[in-house]
């Protein structure tokens, strides 16, 4: 039989905790489980090749958005399916792809669910399955350390958010696809593979992560009174429509800022630069996701 491998961040929790994955899966037949557990995400990587020279068919990933990115980059090109057990914190690309933080039903979706290509995104060397940022978005993924995450959950993001929407903006020059897009001043740099974004807010309405391109997003609102206007507008109505936010879709993207920004890929910090290049990479992975409505059989 094909192993199944599971590489879960040991430190997040969902349901029954470990103990009840083990037992789901071995009641579902999966005898030959390939079992690695990791103390931060970096260390998953290297447990995802691991797995894929044992010959896993399909690989659970337990843990949140951040781990399911350094899962993600390990497996672009692979054709080894990945199923997300959303342990996390924000689990943006489970509730993207309607996968519930439920584990029976999220195991179930991984042994009996649709199987998807999605494309990725690639920045500075790194893939990304949700979104990255610089800027305010990046600023607030390095504030919210696992500590206040543990403590507070989502809300972590709110509260430091809150922290920088009084900073000054960078002078920002964006290409898309070889042309001169952006030129000026700028709080907040998106780069989607995704659409919705912390709080069910649809950053990039339109984003889908199997169309071949990157939603590209720039906010130049400064001060609570503009980013309370531009996040209401985007929780109401849609994003293009606010005129703090600027938005376009493109296969390759270059950032260039006057000063060093801070930025993220997934929830993951990644400290500072002055040059961001970014690119879709069009089905590079295979998720599980659930059956379309009225095909998805019960769970036993």
């Amino acid at each position: 039989m094909t192993p199944v491998a599971v590489i879960a961040h040991r430190k997040k929790t969902l349901g029954g905790g470990l103990a009840e994955l083990r037992a789901l899966l071995t009641r579902e037949g999966c005898h030959h489980l390939l079992w690695y557990e990791v103390p931060k995400s970096r260390k998953a990587p290297k447990k995802v090749r691991r797995a894929v020279r044992e010959g896993a068919g399909l690989i659970f990933v337990w843990g949140g958005d951040g781990m399911v990115q350094r899962c993600v980059d390990a497996l672009a090109g692979s054709d080894v399916p990945v199923a997300i057990l959303p342990a996390g914190t924000a689990n943006l690309l489970a509730r993207n792809l309607d996968i519930p933080a439920d584990l029976p039903r999220a195991v179930h979706i991984g042994l009996n669910g649709a199987r998807r290509r999605l494309d990725l995104g690639r920045l500075n060397g790194e893939h990304f399955a949700v979104m990255a940022g610089a800027g305010l978005d990046g600023k607030m993924i390095h504030d919210a350390d696992r500590a206040l995450k543990d403590r507070a959950g989502p809300l972590a993001y709110v509260w430091t958010s809150l922290r920088h929407v009084g900073d000054q903006p960078t002078r920002v020059r964006v290409t898309v696809d070889g042309r001169p897009w952006f030129d000026g001043d700028a709080t907040c740099v998106l780069l989607g593979n995704v659409g919705m974004i912390t709080g069910g807010i649809q950053a990039f309405d339109d984003a889908r992560p199997d169309d071949g391109r990157l939603d590209v997003g720039v906010a130049t609102a400064t001060g609570a009174l503009q980013w309370a206007r531009t996040v209401t507008r985007m929780a109401v109505g849609r994003s293009d429509n606010s005129p703090f936010v600027e938005l376009t879709r493109a296969r390759k993207v270059r950032v260039r800022c006057e000063a060093p920004m801070r930025y993220e890929l997934d929830g993951g910090s990644r400290g500072t630069a002055r040059r961001l290049k970014a690119r879709v990479v069009p089905g590079a992975v295979t998720v599980c996701v659930p059956e379309p409505a009225g095909q998805d059989p019960p769970v036993r």
